[in-house]
């Protein structure tokens, strides 16, 4: 089992505190309050709720980071070269519907370059995390991403954007490129544990266009401690904040990239 970090520590600790009250807004699903951001995206008052319970121990913890949150957007501390980086409920979707798949989201940045990030599964209780140099983690039992380096034996995850005409047009050629391929490709509606799911080899690449960085900046480290291969999809840009990113093992990685550059 991994030692956690002081860092670390304090993340999951926030984390769980706010799983405590997501799990059970999530058993009452049909009684929440559901506003409406924008086309397609959704927020919960749950949501909400979850990032200022994570926002305040954090913050309780280490008063000078800034942060950078879904929700709350960017929050400036005295510390700008340690910025916590949350997602509180990613797959708010599936949240609202009440399928047990979604996540939160906490990575620690310094200087441009997340060192600390973890995923946590409230429902399956899997702690998915990664320190800078020293892992990926499931609980205790250490990730290494798949094997599998023939496209088309390989299970890979996608995310839809949500949006104009054009942009949807492209996703569905992008969909039809990769599965002429590989045949199982799936969506699992939530980008922190596609990423997290990379990293423990259970599925065997993920893309997906129009990310911000609280949706994946954990999951980068996550994925690459544990063996992977993450980039943007067009160019060398940071993945965290490009705004399309690919994962998997280095095959599957390269060869999802030289599908999707030629789209």
């Amino acid at each position: 089992m991994p030692a956690y970090s002081p860092v670390m520590t304090m993340m999951i600790r926030a984390a769980e505190k706010a799983a405590r009250g997501l799990l059970r807004d999530f058993n009452e699903v049909e009684h929440l309050q559901i506003s409406r951001k924008g086309p397609g995206d959704f927020v919960t008052a749950a949501d909400k709720k979850a990032e200022k319970t994570i926002f305040e121990e954090l913050q309780k913890a280490r008063p000078d980071f800034s942060f950078l949150m879904e929700e709350g957007g960017e929050v400036k501390g005295k510390d700008t070269d340690n910025v916590w980086i949350i997602d509180p409920l990613d797959g708010t979707h599936n949240f609202m519907h009440g399928v047990p798949h979604w996540s939160i989201s906490i990575a620690l940045e310094h200087k441009g370059n997340v060192v600390a990030g973890m995923i946590f599964d409230p429902v399956k209780d899997e702690l998915f995390t990664a320190e800078k140099g020293t892992g990926a983690w499931l609980r205790n039992r250490r990730l290494r991403v798949s094997g599998r380096d023939v496209l088309e034996q390989c299970m890979v995850n996608y995310g839809q954007p949500v949006g104009d005409k054009d942009m949807r047009d492209r996703f569905y050629k992008e969909v039809r490129a990769v599965s002429d391929i590989a045949p199982m490709v799936r969506r699992f509606a939530s980008a922190a544990l596609d990423m997290s799911y990379v990293a423990a080899g259970r599925i065997d690449g993920y893309w997906e266009r129009f990310v911000k960085p609280w949706d994946v900046a954990a999951g980068v480290l996550i994925v690459k401690e544990a063996g992977g291969f993450v980039s943007s999809i067009e160019n060398d840009d940071n993945p965290v904040y490009s705004g399309s990113l690919i994962a998997g093992n280095q095959q599957v990685h390269s060869d999802l990239r030289k599908i999707l550059k030629n789209i």
